[in-house]
């Protein structure tokens, strides 16, 4: 496989990446190029952005969520017939899930992927040293092909002249950009980070200023040497891959509406999916697609029911509380989840999915609305951070994704706890042990009474055959 890429990484967080990823994805558009993005780590939110700059959905690559086959394959399948694929990392280049060793880290999918890194530092007030931080950076671990810097929040054209000469006396990877602060438009955010990105708030103007301001600052065609310097990568996809290449959108898909009966014949998942609720991996989706799945989705805020004749919904994460009132306001879907949660069908929610399946939500303001009353508990929004991280489920009971003793692995983030455990209705069981990345304990989660399943775990299930073929047995077993 020979496919341009690259891998846009930073010294830590904060220095700049999404804003500057997000300026050269729309430049490299700009001059004809098919884009392909793709997200290191757990995020949703970043990939949103990453999607409408390139025009194409944008995958996350999480080494220790889903290990190096399944990253590999996945790289492989979603760049076919792209121009050039762009990596942002995550947090600094060597940060992720192990701090004495690279698992999760940007380095690591750099290293199996082959990619060329373009190493992005804040270097406001600083001269020579940038030469010592990136000499840092290019020796820490062997293997990896430092291809250039990007000076960012530079002082004047001469402050990046000096960085230039300094790079270059010591032999190390040259000035690609010197971008100076103040020089890129901002980009919005709130307590979760960025927040989600739409046209509002990431509009065409806003990338056609990221751009310009790039391109007169730094070299795309550099860019663009680079990642075209990237080695050839042995083909990572299977003979049951063959028919996979290129991005999936889901098939059959009706956005807001209640029609499935002319696709009865296959299995049908409702999908909410709004601005209430839109943190997905676009790869789960593929995978269900893939595998003869037919997805439909609606929007809990503004559809009156649920799609007919679905045989499965999946809730997921977003910002439900910022919608309580809404949701809570519309009666009818709140009624229809129920009927559909009683009709034996699977039901998953998944974060704020879990949330909305509560009894009521409880704002940081106080005000308290009900919600669709499954679970019987409600949650309540606190003003700082309740738990973030990577995760390890292992099942402990029959499951929507597994049988007893299935491993499975995800993270979590979220400002919000439940005020009781669900567990005390003796019809409601948790099915996961879940430990936490460097504890010992296993807490008990995922909150299930036969086919409704919720939890605070946000699963990386599109790398699990396994769980992803007994969610369809379920999904179709009352046929």
């Amino acid at each position: 496989m020979d496919c341009p890429r690259i891998v846009i990484a930073g010294t830590q967080s904060g220095v700049g990446k999404t804003s500057l990823t997000l300026a050269i994805v729309t430049a490299l558009r700009k001059r004809g190029l098919k884009v392909q993005t793709f997200k290191v780590g757990p995020d949703f939110l970043d990939p949103t952005y990453l999607s409408l700059a390139s025009g194409r959905p944008c995958y996350n690559l999480d080494g220790w969520m889903a290990g190096r086959d399944y990253v590999s394959r996945l790289f492989a399948r979603v760049s076919h017939g792209a121009d050039i694929s762009v990596i942002e990392g995550v947090m600094g280049l060597f940060d992720g899930a192990d701090p004495a060793g690279p698992e999760g880290s940007t380095a690591e999918i750099a290293r199996w992927l082959g990619a060329p890194i373009i190493l992005i530092a804040e270097v406001y007030g600083m001269a020579r040293s940038l030469a010592a931080l990136v000499k840092g950076y290019s020796v820490f671990e062997k293997d990896l092909n430092m291809a250039g810097v990007i000076a960012n929040r530079c002082g004047s054209e001469r402050h990046a002249s000096m960085l230039a000469t300094s790079l270059a006396a010591e032999a190390l990877p040259p000035l690609v950009g010197g971008v100076p602060q103040g020089s890129l438009p901002g980009l919005p955010s709130r307590h979760l980070g960025l927040v989600t990105a739409d046209s509002g708030n990431l509009s065409p103007s806003i990338l056609d200023e990221l751009a310009a301001a790039f391109e007169r600052h730094a070299s795309l065609d550099d860019i663009i040497r680079i990642a075209r310097q990237a080695p050839p990568l042995a083909s990572a996809t299977s003979s049951a891959d063959a028919n996979r290449t290129g991005f999936c959108q889901p098939l059959g898909v009706i956005e807001g509406a209640n029609d499935a009966e002319n696709h009865s014949h296959g299995i049908s998942i409702g999908v909410a999916r709004d601005a209430a609720f839109h943190f997905y991996y676009q790869d789960f989706f593929d995978e269900l697609v893939m595998r003869g799945c037919t997805l439909y989705y609606f929007s809990p805020l503004a559809d009156s029911t649920l799609p007919a004749n679905i045989d499965a919904l999946y809730i997921g994460g977003g910002y439900p509380e910022e919608h309580a009132e809404t949701l809570s306001a519309n009666k009818s879907m709140l009624a229809s989840i129920r009927a559909f949660a009683f009709s034996g069908r699977p039901v998953y929610g998944e974060c704020g999915g879990l949330m909305y399946l509560c009894r009521k939500l409880e704002k940081r303001s106080g005000a308290i609305h009900p919600m669709v009353g499954l679970i019987p508990a409600s949650t309540r929004m606190l003003d700082r951070l309740r738990s973030l991280g990577y995760v390890e489920v292992t099942l402990n009971a029959d499951s929507l994704w597994g049988a007893p003793g299935a491993v499975l692995r995800g993270h979590e983030f979220h400002y919000s706890e439940l005020t009781a455990d669900p567990t005390e209705d003796a019809e409601w069981n948790a099915v996961y042990s879940m430990k936490r990345r460097r504890s010992d304990d296993a807490v008990s989660e995922g909150f299930q009474k036969g086919r409704v399943l919720a939890s605070y775990v946000h699963l990386h299930l599109a790398s699990q055959p396994e769980a992803l073929k007994y969610f369809i047995d379920h999904c179709g077993s009352r046929r």
